[in-house]
Formats: C-alpha cells, sequence, structure tokens
C-alpha cells in the first residue's frame, strides 16, 4: 500500500470560515475525511498542518526520511515567499503535487508565481478541493 502525506500550509486550519467565498465551506476535517473515505483501501494517508514554515520544513523532510511514495503539498501564502520550503521539497526526494484551491492566475499578480512549482511533478490550481483528490490519484498512478 502506496503512503502519501498531504501537507496544508497557512490558514488551512481556517478552511469553511476564512474566505469562503474564494475557499469554500468545507473544513479541513472535511477534506480529510474525504480523502480518506475514496483512497483509505488503496493508500495510507498521512496529514499535516502548520502556520510555520519551520514546522512544514521539519515535517517534509521526515515524510522523506520515511520514504512516502508521494506528497500533496498546498504550501498555500508560502509558495509565492519560501525558498526555504523550495529546497525542503527538493531535497526530500518526494514526487510532489502542488495544489491550490482557488485559481492563483486569477488572484492578485503577486499569487501568479511559485518558488515550489519548479520542484513538483505538477500543479493543480482553481478545482477547489477536487484538486486534493486529482494529485492523490495521479500519486497512485505514478
Amino acid at each position: 500500500m502506496k503512503r502519501i502525506a498531504i501537507v496544508n500550509g497557512p490558514n488551512l486550519d481556517r478552511l469553511g470560515q476564512r474566505e469562503p467565498e474564494i475557499y469554500g465551506r468545507a473544513t479541513l476535517a472535511d477534506l480529510e475525511q474525504a480523502l480518506r473515505a475514496e483512497f483509505g483501501s488503496q493508500a495510507s494517508l498521512e496529514f499535516f498542518q502548520s502556520n510555520h514554515e519551520g514546522a512544514l520544513i521539519d515535517q517534509i523532510a521526515a515524510f522523506g526520511a520515511a520514504r512516502y511514495d508521494g506528497l500533496v503539498l498546498n504550501g498555500a501564502a508560502f509558495t509565492h515567499t519560501s525558498v526555504a520550503l523550495r529546497d525542503a521539497l527538493a531535497g526530500s526526494g518526494l514526487r510532489t503535487v502542488e495544489v491550490h484551491i482557488s485559481n492563483i492566475y486569477r488572484r492578485e499578480s503577486f499569487r501568479h508565481q511559485s518558488l515550489t512549482a519548479p520542484v513538483c511533478v505538477g500543479v493543480i490550481s482553481g478545482l477547489g478541493l477536487e484538486g486534493y483528490h486529482a494529485a492523490v490519484r495521479f500519486l497512485l498512478k505514478a
């Protein structure tokens, strides 16, 4: 059974409350439950969320050291600002799919650049929470 980590960055613990017109009304717990329901028989899913850059970096390194089969990352704002997060991904050895709930290219121009995308195998943007499902499906086939 493949082991896939799903890592969420800052403010994603506030899904369902924060800007629901952009991110929807489902919570992070709802997302985790839906992913377990769809993929629980096919993969071991491990979830991690932090608002702190260092915690995300440490956890990505731990998933890499444990040789997880893939990583779904929504780095949130750190996607656009963190060279350290990019370097952690590059050094982890993990096949990573970057996910964004909203279409980052229809938003503020500072969101159009991803520092982490170049070290990911793919990027999914604008599909809502379905983007996570698509990322896990891809990693299961890879």
